[in-house]
C-alpha cells in the first residue's frame, strides 16, 4: 500500500491500470514528466560550471549577486582561499550536491503530511521560479535555493510512485526503472543542444530561460496522468497515523543500504564528473572544430547521452536474453560489475590527455567517445539498478525517505566531484583523471566485499539469492 495511505479511514481505490507495452500506463506519464524535469534540470547543469566561470564570478559580474559577498566568505571559511576556477566548481559540487540532498525532506513531507501529488506540485512550481530567476544576475543564490527545495519536492516522490505501481514481488519493477531512466537520457539527449547552444552561442540566460519552459510542460505531463497514478491522500487532520513497526530484519537491510553510500559514491565519481571538469577540461583540450565551427562542449553531454540510451536498451536486452538461459542476478551483484567497467573509463582521458602532453597537440575526440562508450555501460549498471533496489529492499513504510536516502549517495559523490575538481589546475588531465579511476576502483573492491558478505540480507522476499 502506498505510504501516503497506511491506517488512513478514507478508502483509497488503486489506480486504473491499462497496461502499456506489459507495464502500468502510469509509468510513462511518471517517465515523460521526469523528462521534462530532467531537460529542466541538465539543461541548468550544462551551463552552470561554465556560466559561472566564464561569466558570474568575473569582476563586473560577481558584485551584482545578491549575498553573494557572504557567501563566498563561507566558502572561503570551509575550504580556504579558491581560484575563480576552484570556486565555481565547488558552487557546482555545492548545487549538484544538494539536489540529491533536499530529496530527504521531500520524501518526509510527502509520507507524512501533503502526500505525493501536492509534495511534487509544489516542487514543480519551486523549479519553475528558480529557472526564471537564473536569468538575472542578482537573483543567483535565491534561483539556486528555489531549484534546490524544488528538487526535493519533486524528484524523489515521483521515483517513488513508479515503485509502487508494482508489487514487492513483481520483477518488472527493474525494467520499469530502465525505461523511466531512459526518459531522463532523452532530457540529456535534448537539453545541452537547446539550452547549451542557447546559453554559450546566444545568451547564457537564454538557456536557463528555456530550461524554464521544460519544467512547466513536465508539470503539466504530470497532472495530466493522475487518473493512472498511485493513490495520494495527505494527512487528515486529527486522524491517528499507525504506522507498522519495523522489524529486526528490515533495520538490517536500512543499516546496509545506507553503508553502501559512500561506497556508491565513489563508484559514481567518474560520471558525475562529466558535469563539472570534464566540461571545463573538454572545452580547453578537445579538439572540437569541424568545417570551420566550434562545437559547443555541451554538446558532449548530448553525445554521453545518447550513448547512454544505447547502453541501456543493450543492458535491458541482454538481461532479458539473459534470463531465459540462466538466472538473472541480483542487484547488487549487477551494481559491482557496473563499478568495475565504470573503473576503466576515466584511464581513457588520461591516455588522451597524455597523448596531447607528447604531441603537443589538443586531445582527439576519439577519446571522449571511448570514455562516454565504457562509462555508459558502467553507469547502466549502477544508478537505475541502485534505484531498483533501494525502491524494492526498502520497508513499505518508509519508502518515500529511504529513496530520499538512496540519492544521498549522490550527494556526497557531488560534493566531492566539486572538492576535486578544483585540482585540475593543478594536478594536470593525466594525473587528475587517474585519480578519479583509482577512486572508483576502491569503491567497487568494497561493494565486492558487500557483494559476498551481505548478499543474502537483500534478496527479494521468499527468494534465495540468485547468482
Amino acid at each position: 500500500m502506498p505510504t501516503e495511505a497506511i491506517a488512513q479511514d478514507v478508502q483509497v481505490a488503486a489506480p486504473a491500470s491499462h497496461d502499456v507495452l506489459g507495464h502500468p500506463r502510469g509509468l510513462f506519464y511518471l517517465a515523460f514528466a521526469e523528462l521534462w524535469e530532467r531537460f529542466s534540470y541538465y539543461g541548468m547543469q550544462a551551463l552552470l560550471v561554465l556560466y559561472l566561470g566564464q561569466q558570474l564570478l568575473l569582476p563586473g559580474h560577481v558584485e551584482h549577486v545578491a549575498g553573494f559577498a557572504a557567501f563566498r566568505g563561507w566558502i572561503d571559511h570551509v575550504y580556504g582561499p579558491l581560484s575563480t576556477a576552484a570556486l565555481a566548481s565547488v558552487i557546482f559540487g555545492l548545487y549538484a550536491g544538494g539536489v540529491f540532498l533536499t530529496p530527504l525532506a521531500g520524501g518526509f513531507i510527502a509520507d507524512r503530511i501533503l502526500g505525493r501529488t501536492a509534495t511534487v506540485t509544489i516542487g514543480a512550481i519551486l523549479m519553475v521560479i528558480g529557472h526564471f530567476l537564473m536569468a538575472f544576475e542578482v537573483s543567483f543564490l535565491v534561483a539556486i535555493g528555489c531549484l534546490l527545495l524544488g528538487v526535493g519536492c519533486f524528484k524523489g516522490n515521483i521515483a517513488t510512485q513508479v515503485g509502487e505501481l508494482y508489487g514487492p514481488g513483481d520483477l518488472r519493477r527493474a525494467d520499469a526503472f530502465q525505461i523511466y531512466y531512459l526518459g531522463i537520457n532523452i532530457a540529456v539527449i535534448v537539453a545541452p543542444l537547446v539550452c547549451g547552444t542557447l546559453g554559450q552561442k546566444v545568451a547564457w540566460h537564454w538557456g536557463f530561460g528555456a530550461a524554464g519552459v521544460g519544467m512547466v510542460l513536465g508539470l503539466v505531463v504530470y497532472l495530466s496522468g493522475r487518473p493512472w497514478l498511485p493513490p495520494s491522500v495527505p494527512r487528515t487532520r486529527g486522524t491517528a497515523r499507525e504506522r507498522p513497526r519495523l522489524s529486526r530484519a528490515d533495520w538490517s537491510k536500512i543499516l546496509l543500504l545506507v553503508a553502501m553510500l559512500p561506497v556508491l559514491a565513489l563508484c559514481e565519481l567518474g560520471n558525475q564528473q562529466i558535469f563539472n571538469a570534464y566540461l571545463v577540461w573538454g572545452d580547453a583540450q578537445f579538439s572540437r572544430t569541424f568545417f570551420g565551427f566550434e562545437a559547443p562542449v555541451t554538446w558532449l553531454l548530448s553525445v554521453d547521452a545518447i550513448v547512454s540510451t544505447g547502453m541501456l536498451l543493450g543492458v535491458v536486452a541482454f538481461w532479458r536474453w539473459w534470463s531465459r538461459r540462466h538466472r538473472e542476478p541480483d542487484e547488487i551483484v549487477k551494481l559491482t560489475l557496473g563499478a568495475a567497467i565504470a573503473a576503466l573509463a576515466p584511464l581513457l582521458l588520461a591516455a588522451g590527455s597524455m597523448q596531447a602532453a607528447i604531441t603537443g597537440q589538443k586531445v582527439p575526440l576519439s577519446w571522449g567517445v571511448g570514455f562516454h562508450l565504457v562509462n555508459d555501460l558502467g553507469y547502466a549498471l549502477l544508478y537505475p539498478v541502485g534505484l531498483a533496489l533501494y525502491s524494492r529492499a526498502a520497508p513499505r513504510s518508509i519508502a518515500g525517505l529511504m529513496i530520499g536516502v538512496f540519492y544521498l549517495h549522490l550527494f556526497l559523490s557531488n560534493m566531492l566531484v566539486g572538492r576535486l575538481g578544483g585540482y585540475l589546475e593543478t594536478l594536470g588531465g593525466t594525473s587528475f583523471w587517474l585519480l578519479h579511476s583509482g577512486l572508483v576502483a576502491v569503491g567497487c573492491g568494497i561493494l565486492l566485499f558487500f557483494t559476498l558478505a551481505f548478499r543474502h540480507l537483500l534478496a527479494p522476499t521468499g527468494e534465495p539469492a540468485r547468482g
